[in-house]
């Protein structure tokens, strides 16, 4: 979320009033069933306890916040959000549009624009009102090490580096992103995006073998060749427009500036957990079998996975 850099630097000098953000998150801070951004952004949590990982606040000039949390399985990283608000109403209109319409449809590597490496990208855009949703997948490695931008990439990869690196956590080479996205001066000049990531084992998605951005099953170019990936591809096409439905719902989306995404949801597609959880119950009955565990151990931790 490089706009959150360039508008601290554009606007370090601005004035937009008094505002605040309701509630200040902390980096290692436990986060339960619903993750409160803030008024309007209220996402509920699936199984499992999430944890921040990411938080940036900037209070000079533009007011502005982003918040990522994640969820960590058997040592692996399952699923993570990012939220961004940016509170851009006031004054200096003239200055900041012409730098949103920049950030969100000129930008060299990333926006709400065709790209060869997104999946799916849903549009309503009129003036300085935009309502985006994309779907893709992301090359994990690429992304924490060497991002297209080198600048603003790597300062944000950077937070999740520092994660990783002290918790030794294992992260999926390919995951499934999300991105949604809306601005729109006649609901208050507020920009709010989430970005979602999922470890495609939550989709019961089959092992992938190539793993680059490019050759990847889930590249929409290659996808038709794999077809239990263009499955698991649909199904988190199925759940992002979901979601989107209620992103758009929770900032306030005017009806007109709603997205068609009826046409993309199966209503018999939901994240599954369950696999997980027998997997870890299978896992620690042959530790107990074995005897690394005792029967106290045993059911102290079946407990914990079942809760």
């Amino acid at each position: 979320m490089k706009k959150f850099l360039i508008f601290i630097y554009l606007f370090s000098s601005f004035t937009f009033g008094t505002n605040t953000f309701a509630k200040t998150f902390y980096i290692g801070e436990e986060v339960k069933d619903f993750f409160s951004f803030n008024q309007y952004i209220k996402i509920k949590l699936k199984r499992g306890n999430w944890e921040v990982v990411r938080a940036n606040t900037s209070n000079w000039g533009i007011l502005q916040r982003v918040v990522g949390i994640a969820r960590v399985e058997n040592n692996e990283v399952m699923e993570m959000i990012e939220v961004y608000e940016g509170l851009l109403a006031g004054y200096y209109v003239g200055h900041v549009e012409p730098i949103i319409t920049e950030l969100v449809f000129h930008d060299k590597y990333d926006g709400c624009y065709e790209r060869p490496e997104y999946f799916l990208l849903e549009l309503y855009r009129k003036g300085s009102t935009f309502n985006c949703m994309i779907v893709r997948h992301m090359d994990v490695t690429k992304e924490l090490n060497y991002p297209d931008d080198s600048t603003y990439g790597k300062a944000v990869a950077s937070a999740y580096n520092n994660w990783i690196k002290k918790r030794s956590i294992k992260f999926p080479k390919i995951m499934l992103e999300s991105h949604h996205s809306y601005f729109s001066r006649l609901t208050g000049g507020t920009w709010h995006e989430v970005r979602r990531y999922i470890n495609p084992k939550l989709l019961s998605a089959p092992k992938s073998k190539f793993f680059s951005e490019e050759a990847s099953e889930y590249h929409k170019v290659n996808i038709s060749q794999y077809p239990k990936h263009q499955k698991t591809m649909s199904e988190w096409i199925s759940l992002t427009s979901e979601f989107h439905k209620n992103f758009e719902n929770m900032v306030n989306v005017k009806r007109k500036h709603k997205l068609n995404l009826n046409k993309f949801i199966d209503s018999t597609v939901s994240i599954n957990s369950n696999n997980l959880m027998i997997d870890q119950l299978k896992k620690l009955n042959d530790l107990y079998k074995s005897g690394v565990l005792t029967k106290e151990e045993f059911e102290k931790a079946k407990k914990k996975i079942l809760n």
